[in-house]
């Protein structure tokens, strides 16, 4: 039993953690976050493990976590003044956008955020998203459609079509 947790810890540990860092938006928060998770998932390893899908399983103690924290510490998250800003040409462009996109998702209701995170991070489909939330499919579109739709407005640039876009086919 305790090889077979050592070795689900080994291969998933990276991916709960980039998915507790989204969610959480903080170095120290994902890893305490994803600490509990594991710690729980310990205790609980023999029933885990004779489920079907164990990463599952583990994904919806996080979340469940996730959505704890949240509603316990919303009203202590420090609000940033503003991303600094890159200059143009700078190599470490991407950090600075993959931190905007992070501080973009701490922004979103819990539930979109989460919905998003199993989505793009953790590459999930419609039913394996609504399987571990306990939603309807159709709950996961929609809120995944108006996640997006927030994150976009935050960020107008990436939005807006390319001027290539708009030269593309006139001649």
């Amino acid at each position: 039993m305790e090889r077979d947790f050592d070795g689900f810890v080994a291969a998933r540990s990276a991916a709960l953690f980039r998915g507790a860092l989204v969610l959480t938006g903080s170095r120290d928060a994902a890893e305490d976050l994803v600490q509990e998770t594991l710690e729980r998932a310990c205790r609980k390893w023999r029933t885990i493990s004779d489920k079907d899908a164990p990463d599952a399983y583990v994904r919806r103690i996080m979340v469940n976590l996730a959505n704890d924290r949240w509603r316990r510490f919303r009203r202590t998250v420090p609000q940033a003044d503003g991303p600094d800003r890159a200059a143009p040409g700078d190599e470490y462009g991407q950090v600075d956008s993959r931190d905007q996109l992070v501080r973009a998702l701490q922004r979103l209701p819990m539930r979109m955020r989460t919905v998003v995170v199993l989505r793009y991070f953790h590459d999930l489909s419609d039913a394996e998203i609504a399987a571990d939330l306990d939603i309807s499919a159709s709950t996961v579109r929609s809120q995944l459609a108006r996640g997006i739709e927030k994150l976009r407005s935050q960020f107008p640039a990436l939005s807006a079509p390319s001027p290539r876009q708009h030269t593309e086919g006139i001649r």
